[in-house]
This record gives structure tokens, sequence and C-alpha cells, in this order.
């Protein structure tokens, strides 16, 4: 019995020791993880338009000896790294595209960019940080390719497009990467997705076990009434009123029909377009807007009571509404004994002290359609300089201090390994 007990931590120690990247190797890898970074910032592209940014992922991946795929989901790009011994499956997917922003930060590597979007001119720019989990993702792959010998499985890199929605008419992002079979040969057992948060300081970790991102849904009502004379309101039927009433219907779904005792929900509406002069009550109004929710029972509530009431409302007052509701994401959820099981891997790598609870957010995140199909962690790495200001995403002045990158690679780096090694046929 003695003897087995020896041989048993004898092994453990081996196959610890495999598992266990010297931090030399994190460190030599910084300075090109930031220059990969500089460069995809200065290069922004617009959602399912990612060809140069596609271009350099594949290269690096194909000069690591890593299988690479390209021209998935339009131009998202995924590399297939098999280890040295038989085992799991683990994902790892990093967002690549830019948004039509235009940059007000004075960087040498600013953004000098511009697009036509929507019919109009714009400047781009990675204002969510994109290019933060492009770069990093990048160096993940680097190091477990010089690290293949220790690897129980198989590992994935996704390099996903359009995660800030396709263009009109076009598909794009997870759903349309998992549509192609991205989850496919191998199946995957486990994804892993982080986002660089311009809110929390560098060297932290955020995590929530179960719903960590609202679903997001876009929708669309149409309002019909009868055009009149501004003068004579009687005479016809206004739609503009109809919405104003139909807008503070909605709201009251919120106020008196969801539990928010049990989750956060929002609907908002984000444009009205009606009209054309000052005195001509017009024929149509429509409105555009979004919902977000976090519980799924409360989600299917809400959007019921929202089918229901905007055409009624209408009609109470004469006339007739449309609703068309989309779905943009699910909820971000991670998976509560994955969580639960890889939280010591983010302390070891982050420090006990800098691995926070955090509350759930309504910002949305498609990385959720993946934690549909299969068990997903995903957390937020830290941006902001310590001691600094925030900044806010999507906007000409976001900011991200490079120096919380490190951690990222460190972060997926470590999942991945401990994941696979815990999961190792015995």
């Amino acid at each position: 019995m003695k003897y087995f007990l020896i041989l048993f931590l004898f092994c453990s120690a081996i196959l610890q020791a495999q598992t266990s990247i010297p931090e030399k190797e994190f460190n030599n890898i910084e300075d090109q993880v930031i220059e990969w970074r500089r460069d995809i910032h200065e290069h922004p592209e617009l959602s399912n338009r990612e060809f140069r940014t596609s271009e350099k992922i594949a290269n690096h991946l194909k000069s690591l000896g890593i299988e690479t795929k390209t021209g998935v989901a339009k131009t998202g790009v995924v590399g297939i790294l098999k280890g040295k011994y038989p085992g799991k499956t683990v994902a790892l997917r990093a967002d690549i595209d830019a948004l039509p922003v235009t940059e007000n930060n004075d960087l040498p590597f600013k953004s000098q960019v511009t697009s036509e979007f929507l019919g109009s001119k714009t400047g781009v720019m990675h204002a969510c940080g994109h290019d933060t989990h492009t770069a990093i993702l990048m160096g993940v792959a680097q190091i477990l390719a010089q690290h293949k010998d220790k690897i129980h499985g198989t590992v994935k890199f996704i390099f996903q497009p359009a995660e800030e929605g396709p263009p009109p008419g076009e598909e794009g992002g997870a759903s349309l990467m998992i549509k192609e079979g991205v989850l496919k040969n191998p199946d995957v057992d486990a994804i892993f997705g982080l986002h660089i948060n311009a809110g929390t300081p560098v060297g932290t970790i955020k995590y929530k076990p179960e719903g960590m991102m609202a679903a997001v849904e876009r929708f669309v009502i149409n309002v019909k009434g009868v055009q009149a004379h501004g003068s004579a309101p009687w005479s016809g039927v206004d739609p503009i009123v109809i919405s104003a009433k139909i807008i503070d219907g909605l709201q009251t779904i919120i106020s008196r029909n969801a539990d928010l005792t049990e989750s956060a929900a929002v609907i908002t509406v984000g444009k009205i377009s009606s009209g054309v002069r000052f005195n001509i009550i017009p024929e149509t109004a429509e409105m555009i807007g979004t919902v977000r929710t976090l519980d799924p029972a409360n989600k299917e509530l809400i959007l019921k009571r929202m089918r229901e009431m905007v055409p009624e409302i209408a009609k109470a007052y004469g006339g007739e509404a449309t609703i068309e509701i989309q779905n943009n994401t699910a909820i971000t959820f991670n998976d509560p004994e994955l969580t639960r099981e890889m939280l010591p891997s983010l302390k070891k790598v982050a420090g006990d002290d800098h691995v926070e609870l955090m509350k759930a957010t309504t910002g949305g995140e498609d990385f959720s359609f993946f934690q549909e199909k299969v068990p997903g962690l995903y957390f937020y790495l830290g941006g902001m300089p310590k001691g600094g200001e925030p900044t806010r995403h999507h906007t000409p002045g976001f900011y991200i201090d490079e120096s919380g990158m490190l951690l990222g690679v460190k972060a997926l780096s470590q999942l991945t390994l401990d994941y696979l090694d815990a999961n190792a046929p015995k």
C-alpha cells in the first residue's frame, strides 16, 4: 500500500510539472503581444470585413505549426492544436471586429481608418478591446504550441468575426460559426473566453457563475394611424401619440410584470422615426429598441407581454401596430460546475485577492451562443490603469492599459492546461 501511495504522489508531481509553464516564458512574449495589439488597433476592420486581421492571425498560427482553417463564418480563423496525449477538447475564443467609431485618443498607433457604415462615412476603431482579445489569444497559441508535449487533448483557437453584429442582410458572428460546425470535429467539451474591461483595474479578474451578461433582443414596432392636418387632430389618428402610449406601456412590463427580485431587466426605445412637417399628423411611426434580460423565464414573460400589449394599445387609440423581435445574443451563462472547478486556475495566475465575484451586467455578448451548446466560462480582465480613471466602451476615448494583457495570456493558458489535465484519461 505504501508503495502505491509513493507511486501515486510521484506521478502526480510529474503531471503537475508537465502542466506548469515558467513565468519567464510569459514575460518573454509580453512585448510581442503588445506589438500585435498595436498593429491591429491601428488597422481596425468592421464586422465581416476583417480581412487583414484574419490574414495576420492565420499566418501566425501556421508559423506555429497549428492546423489552420480560414474563411470560417466569412472572415473567421480557427486553429487546432493537438497535444501529445489523448484527452478532451478545449476551445478558446477571441472576437476580432472593430466598431464604427472615430478615435480621439492621442496615441502613436491611433486608428486613422475610415469606412462606410449604413450609408454614412465613419471612422473605425477598436473601441471595445477586441484588438487586445485577438493579441492575447495569439499569445496563448504561441505558448501552448511550444508546450504541446504537455497537453492532454486538443485546443481549438476560435478567432471570431462580427461579435458586434453582422451588417444588415448578412449572417455572422458566433451563431454562424456554430452553424458551420466550429464546435465539431473534434467536438468541444468546454470553452473559455475573456473580455478586457476599462473599468476594472489592471491585474484583476472578475467572474460570476450563471447569468453574467444579458440576453439581447432588438425590436421594431411599426404604428399605423390616419394622416391629418395638424390643426385638426380629431380628423385623423395620431401614430406619434400612440407611440408615446406604447413606450409608456412597455415600461410597466418592467415595473409591474417582471420579478426584479430575481434578476434585472431593461426595455429601451432608442429610435423613433415619424413625420415630415410640423403641421402634418403623419400616417406612420417606427420605433426601434432593445430588451435586456438575465433570466430565461423573465425573458419569455417580457417578450410575451410586449407582443400582447403593443397591438392592443394601438387598437385602443384607433390605430394599428405590429412588433418584430429579433434575438441578438443569449444570456452569457457561466456553467456553475465549470466555474467552480476552474476558479483555482484563475486564482493561481492572478492571486486570491485579485479574483473578484462581480454583479451581472446588462451588456450583451455573443459568446453566449457557444455557451448554449457546451459548458463555458467567460470573465472580465482588468484594463484600467491602477489609480487611473475608467473609460467607457464603444466611445472615441476608450482606452486600455496594455500591461493588463499578459494576465489574460496566463489565465487562458492555465485554464486550458488545468482543464485538460483534470479530465485526462486515467
